[in-house]
């Protein structure tokens, strides 16, 4: 395989996940009785422009279909990340009535709702028929496609250029990074704002959160990477944020190359600094993830077992794709899980890929009364443990498995 980016051949391996299906890929009553594609999962990185980048098999198309289940707008804790996001860019950037403001990856329109009502222009890009016909009941204008340079193209021949494109969480699921990234460059009008956010690959190393590498993420970004994607592509970095989300982001700031004006901000070079001395430009700095990665399963499965044997009920909550990346690798089954919660009503009823453990609504914890309850998404673990707060009533504990065993 060959870099995205640049095309150099990859060699250096972060980790091999063995074979999982894609993760987003939920299963019906009737599909249980149909064979399941499962995929290998490895990780490479290139150590020309350190992009660290998921092994290729299967495209977009795959992946993001028509019954793609992720809504956005289910956790508070993300609206009050996008609400207080649009307060202050819109601020900052002076927006109103004549501006035009494109989110790329709109999803269900939880953060351009908030564009929306302040009464600025703005369009969703947003592929997947799901989530872009829960947009359109917000009242938002969705264009249904992939984002890319023919689009952008065929939206500044009709004088739809952007003041500010946001891009939250979609940068990393691009297969062809090089032409997501011109487009912007071509949208956006000679004085626009870009602005991206994504998982940290600081973080993701640091914390050993593997189970948020999954097919649907192409690539695993670090600012210095990203700032070398930027650039070969007509866009000029020009402020980095830290960000709590997703267990740890950042959110970039970027501007045309050929006409921004912008002073590079501190940020840049402060965390371009960081980066380096933790070397993450380096071969070694890659070196032990996978046996940092293999001790976190193993604990998850002695865990397991050992309630089992103990004739303790485990479940899960939040059907999330970081959840069906740690399942499938580590193996387990209802056998050990019995079922995970989650109030998305598209997912409830389906069944985890892979693992085939049954979704089903919150009302169903009060019923059974498990003694442990396993959260999979572990970012929104104070948000959890705040919503489930009663099953203390009668014991539970909580268990995260991300970046250690940790029983609560």
């Amino acid at each position: 395989m060959r870099c995205r980016h640049c095309g150099s051949s990859l060699s250096i391996s972060l980790v091999d996940l063995g074979s999982a299906p894609p993760s987003n890929a939920y299963l019906t009553k009737d599909s249980l009785s149909t064979p399941e594609i499962w995929l290998p999962l490895r990780v490479l990185v290139c150590d020309k422009c350190w992009l660290v980048q998921t092994q290729d098999y299967k495209t977009d198309v795959v992946f993001f279909d028509s019954d793609y289940s992720y809504f956005s707008g289910f956790s508070n804790s993300w609206l009050s990340h996008s609400k207080a996001y649009v307060e202050h860019i819109t601020s900052h950037l002076k927006l109103g009535s004549d501006s035009l403001v494109y989110e790329v990856a709109a999803n269900d329109g939880s953060l351009l709702q908030f564009i929306h009502e302040r009464g600025i222009p703005c369009i969703g890009i947003e592929p997947t028929a799901s989530t872009a016909n829960s947009a359109r009941e917000k009242g938002l204008s969705i264009v249904q496609e992939f984002f890319g340079v023919d689009l952008a193209r065929r939206l500044v021949e009709i004088s739809m250029s952007a003041d500010l494109i946001t891009a939250n969480n979609v940068l990393a699921h691009v297969p062809d990074i090089n032409d997501f990234t011109k487009g912007f460059s071509i949208l956006l009008k000679p004085s626009g704002v870009a602005t991206f956010e994504f998982p940290h690959l600081l973080e993701l190393i640091s914390k050993c959160q593997f189970d948020t590498i999954y097919h649907e993420h192409y690539s695993y970004l670090s600012l210095s990477s990203v700032i070398r994607i930027f650039r070969s592509n007509g866009l000029s970095v020009f402020k980095v944020e830290r960000l709590p989300t997703h267990g740890g982001s950042l959110r970039v700031f970027a501007e045309r190359a050929d006409t921004g004006k912008r002073m590079i901000d501190s940020s840049v070079n402060q965390l371009l600094e960081v980066e380096s001395i933790n070397g993450i430009q380096s071969e070694e700095y890659y070196s032990n993830f996978q046996a940092r990665t293999d001790k976190v399963k193993d604990d998850l499965i002695n865990f397991l077992y050992t309630a089992k044997a103990s004739s303790k009920k485990v479940v899960a909550y939040g059907a999330a794709a970081k959840g069906n990346t740690l399942l499938n690798y580590a193996g387990i089954r209802p056998d050990l899980i019995s079922y995970v919660i989650d109030n998305n009503p598209a997912k409830q009823g389906k069944f985890l890929p892979g693992s085939r453990i049954p979704i089903l609504p919150e009302s169903h914890l009060i019923d059974d009364k498990p003694d442990y309850i396993v959260i999979l998404p572990w970012n929104l673990q104070s948000e959890i443990q705040i919503q489930l707060n009663y099953v203390r009533g009668w014991g539970a504990l909580f268990v995260t498995a991300v970046p250690s065993l940790t029983i609560f």
